[in-house]
């Protein structure tokens, strides 16, 4: 029964790609995750240029940030795309995490532009076609974090495909992640070196049919 369900939405989502000339990809997860240097690799991949700034300062990318016209290509297939970067998904935010880092005006401004970023992140969760949910592999997948972003998605029917980035890393797991979200195709990666980026663009593209 499974497996003619499972047969059901990926041809419904196949389906899906085909309608659509340009598909709307999302890029979500947890800050700190990777999503800007994934961004950013994508967009050097199949651009030439980079799309946001990188920081190890938790929401540096507190807005949304968009980039047009990408065309992936892989094995004969190809695939153009809107790439959206969304802000990091917290379920709290205190302005005092970001004090090491700034004094206390610029911490609560941040703090400020980094809750509005999240609501506008979910808000666009219903314009995606797709979503790459990108998590740190050398922390613990099971956090209240991920399971409200995969909750999220679930509840939309959006199709996803979970990227364990830094696997460059020695702490780096893929199987935790795998056992935390084993209904999701997983590709382990290192956006920061590149490593894995062709196995996670056949992936996609398989997911575009």
């Amino acid at each position: 029964m499974f497996d003619v369900i499972s047969k059901f939405f990926n041809r419904f989502f196949n389906n899906l790609f085909r309608k659509k000339k340009q598909v709307k990809l999302g890029l979500y997860g947890p800050p700190n995750g990777g999503k800007t240097t994934l961004a950013n690799r994508i967009c050097q991949d199949w651009l030439g240029e980079d799309m946001g700034n990188v920081s190890e300062i938790a929401h540096e990318t507190r807005e949304i940030q968009i980039k047009e016209q990408i065309t992936i290509k892989a094995k004969g297939k190809e695939l153009t795309l809107s790439l959206v970067d969304t802000p990091g998904i917290a379920t709290k935010i205190d302005y005092e995490d970001f004090m090491k880092y700034m004094d206390e005006k610029d911490a609560k401004n941040r703090a400020k532009e980094a809750t509005k970023g999240i609501i506008d992140a979910i808000k666009w969760l219903d314009d995606m076609d797709t979503v790459i949910v990108v998590l740190d592999a050398t922390k613990d997948p099971y956090s209240q974090v991920n399971i409200t972003i995969i909750g999220n998605l679930q509840a939309r029917n959006i199709p996803v495909l979970l990227v364990a980035n830094k696997v460059d890393l020695k702490k780096a797991d893929i199987k935790k992640i795998k056992s935390a979200f084993p209904q999701y195709d997983i590709v382990g990666i290192s956006a920061k070196y590149g490593n894995g980026m062709d196995e996670f663009y056949e992936k996609l593209l398989d997911m575009a049919g």
